[in-house]
């Protein structure tokens, strides 16, 4: 997609490991015009339905890859969240179309992922195991052993490490992955179950001898899942064990028949010691693991690889600065610590083990639904909308300016978006195959003439690295071209700008200053290009694929 420097590197990325992380990387990177190879040690994908929630931000990202319809078909919208204490219901959280997750299983990710990446002429191979890997300044040689068992060696320009929680490449690199894991072996079925229960709801059933859950699965099917008594093995995990430890553990009344799949697995909390070495990136599991409460996994997995991809696309092009991608480590493991504490806490509610634990818990889970806490402070959160990056290289001074946040997501505020005639969240009218300069301010005030110059400068230095929109925040329009002068008052300083990166977060915002800010950041960022003509061949490509996006959203 990126107009290549002179030089630029044309060594293909190898994309270690298949699932959720793996497949969103290579696609982001090869609809960016990155050479992918794709490698997965398995024979194929797995069909075992693993992780299941898919939140809004990750959402997003999917639908932006064209996954829209096979969400809309094969997900289950939920509904809400649901807490019940000694077989009482003490909280319930209901979601917003804003904040709304949806069931769907990981099979369905992948497949989803899958069929994107070979729309954009790419594809897996399956059964090719990474063996060796080293690197210099300039690139890493890896040693690949293939499905036949040929042993073959190979130059790539970067190394993406999506290979779970096992991984080799972290391995290789003698990363240390400290962490504990929790006591209690967990069980996990996926059931039919005879009882009243609501299907787009999770329940989470907490008595005196433990929690266990209930998630509404895609087709008729729950998963349950819980704590196993101590002593308990992998072995001894069957539906005669999961009915019994339900019946001691839920309401009552709940029959479960034909399971497609029971397991035993223990939960670890890990972070990588460090998820970047030189040209070789750790991301999802690889670099991090926690408690599955809260849902969090492949969500931070997908975004990990969404933040680390336009940034690759742009140093791999010569677009940018080296320097960019140091931000990838500093970004993601600001958020992956967050989801490994609240994931952590969110267990240990779980597992109290004094009567007053649970006495206080269960206050709390009351007040906070009565006062609807959980739809201010904590399901935007899992939702994924309210991280906010710290100064980085990637992130310019902290401030905040019309409704806008540096380091945070552009605000999703519904505009008309005049390019393509449809009524939008703003953030995904933005393109996200290049920088967005919004220059924002009431329609009947003329647009800053310093705006309008830097825009122009913009163009001429950057090219198809930026494009300038403009939103009149009267009417919530958003236009392509700034309204013409006649007519208007005059400016009195109610305008901001903001410059927002490809994967929708604000690099950089302000009023007066605005102007010189950008321009501070993105010197620091990417070097001047001279002029360089809009590509219109990409734009042709990127309507269409926004176009399917907002039809998906209506």
């Amino acid at each position: 997609m990126y107009e290549q420097e002179a030089g630029a590197d044309r060594r293909p990325v190898l994309v270690v490991g298949a699932g959720p992380v793996g497949l969103t990387a290579a696609a982001e990177l090869r609809r960016r015009g990155v050479p992918v190879r794709c490698v997965d040690r398995a024979q194929g994908p797995s069909p075992l339905s693993k992780a299941l929630a898919v939140w809004p931000r990750t959402l997003e990202v999917l639908r932006r890859l064209g996954g829209g319809k096979r969400i809309e078909t094969h997900g289950l919208p939920i509904e809400s969240l649901r807490y019940h204490s000694n077989n009482r219901e003490v909280a319930r959280i209901r979601f917003d179309d804003r904040t709304r997750p949806v069931t769907l299983p990981q099979p369905d990710v992948e497949a989803l992922l899958g069929e994107c990446l070979s729309e954009l002429g790419g594809e897996v191979e399956w059964g090719t195991e990474l063996v060796a890997l080293e690197q210099d300044a300039h690139g890493v040689t890896v040693e690949l052993r293939t499905a036949d068992g040929t042993a073959v060696r190979e130059e790539f320009s970067y190394v993406l490490g999506c290979d779970g929680a096992s991984s080799t490449v972290r391995e290789r690199l003698g990363i240390a992955f400290d962490g504990s894991t929790y006591a209690p072996l967990f069980a996990l079925a996926d059931v039919r179950v005879e009882g009243p229960l609501v299907h787009d709801a999770n329940y989470y059933f907490c008595g005196p001898k433990g929690v266990v859950v209930l998630v509404g699965l895609p087709g008729g099917r729950f998963r349950v899942f819980t704590a196993a008594p101590a002593g308990t093995t992998r072995e001894d995990i069957d539906l005669a064990l999961i009915q019994r430890l339900l019946d001691d553990r839920g309401p009552g009344g709940l029959t479960l028949h034909d399971a497609t799949w029971t397991t035993g697995f223990s939960v670890h909390a890990r972070h990588a010691e460090r998820t970047r070495v030189g040209r070789v990136f750790l991301a999802g599991d690889a670099a991090h693991i926690h408690s599955p409460a809260g849902g969090q996994g492949l969500n931070t997995g997908v975004q990990d690889a969404h933040n680390l991809a336009w940034k690759l696309a742009l140093v791999h092009a010569g677009r940018a600065h080296e320097t960019l991608l140091d931000s990838y480590a500093d970004e993601r493991g600001q958020v992956a610590r967050t989801v490994i504490r609240q994931a952590d806490l969110q267990t240990r509610a779980w597992t109290p083990t004094k009567r007053w634990h649970v006495a206080l818990r269960d206050t709390a889970l009351r007040v906070a639904s009565a006062l609807r806490l959980g739809d201010i402070a904590y399901v935007p959160g899992l939702a994924g909308l309210t991280y906010v990056y710290r100064q980085g290289a990637a992130v310019g001074p902290a401030g905040s300016v019309g409704g806008f946040t540096t380091g945070a997501l552009a605000p999703d505020r519904t505009v008309w978006d005049r390019r393509t005639t449809r009524r939008v969240p703003l953030r995904l009218a933005l393109t996200d195959l290049r920088m967005t300069l919004l220059v924002a301010g009431p329609g009947d005030h003329a647009v800053p003439a310093a705006a309008t110059a830097l825009a122009a400068t913009l163009q001429q230095q950057y090219g198809d690295l930026v494009e300038t929109r403009y939103l009149d925040t009267t009417d919530a329009l958003l236009s392509d071209t700034a309204p013409r002068d006649a007519g208007l008052k005059r400016n009195d300083g109610r305008f901001a700008l903001a410059l927002v990166r490809p994967d929708g977060y604000v690099a950089v915002c302000g009023g007066g200053r605005g102007p010189e800010l950008v321009r501070d950041w993105l010197r620091t960022a990417f070097p001047a290009q001279g002029h360089r003509p809009a590509a219109t061949a990409t734009a042709v490509t990127e309507s269409d694929s926004e176009s399917e996006l907002k039809e998906a959203l209506l």
